[in-house]
């Protein structure tokens, strides 16, 4: 009698629900007692997986820690590439990251642990330097999709700097409004923040509009 096999994406269904499972306990975990007193086998037995399985998920308890926020960068760049071309670049990078806080997968300020993460990455050197490498190379993503819409070539961007200024910006923008509605405790609403902080921007720096050169001032 032949077996039957899990379909393949019966298995990446299962594969991803036991990463979730391994990054919400390791988030448990760390606020529960610390980064140092939680080790991998920690996170595995609270998660109910083998320590092996673990590995196969993770390199080390920062990135299952991370896992949330790397897949929310993911998301912003995944609405930053949906955005209709004739927005201008900074205009899209905004409606994404709007995108990213309306939608049905909650977004920090909807994700009660996301508060003490953050005052946990300030704290722990080795956290704070996983969160880095994470939100850069989400920037990385959003650079070659802010240059496919201007035009411009993603694997030569020596000679035309406006996609990185324009993540750069809007990335400074999201983090300042993040970090700000941390240190603040939750206490004013993130989306309010990030509107500030956009509004900001979006008034003092022009606006070039994908194939143009023309500078355009936000009113």
């Amino acid at each position: 009698m032949s077996v039957e096999r899990p379909r393949p994406d019966r298995r990446r269904r299962d594969a991803r629900r036991t990463r979730d499972a391994l990054s919400r306990a390791a988030v448990q975990l760390v606020l529960e007692r610390g980064l140092h007193d939680v080790s991998v086998e920690d996170i595995a037995e609270r998660a109910d997986v083998a320590r092996r399985t673990f590995s196969r998920h993770f390199a080390g308890k920062e990135d299952a820690v991370l896992d949330g926020i790397r897949a929310d960068m993911d998301r912003i760049n995944a609405a930053l590439r949906a955005r209709p071309l004739h927005e201008p670049p900074l205009v899209a990078f905004r409606a994404a990251v709007f995108d990213w806080l309306a939608d049905d997968e909650p977004a920090w300020h909807r994700r009660p642990e996301m508060l003490g993460l953050m005052s946990l990455a300030e704290r722990e050197p080795t956290l704070y330097a996983a969160a880095q490498h994470i939100q850069v190379e989400a920037q990385e993503g959003a650079v070659r999709i802010i240059a496919e819409r201007l035009g411009v070539d993603p694997d030569d961007l020596n000679h035309d700097l406006r996609p990185a200024i324009v993540v750069a910006v809007g990335a400074g923008a999201l983090v300042a409004a993040e970090t700000a509605w941390a240190r603040g405790g939750g206490a004013e609403s993130l989306p309010d923040l990030v509107g500030r902080a956009f509004d900001t921007l979006t008034r003092e720096l022009p606006i070039v509009a994908p194939g143009t050169t023309e500078r355009t001032e936000h009113p």
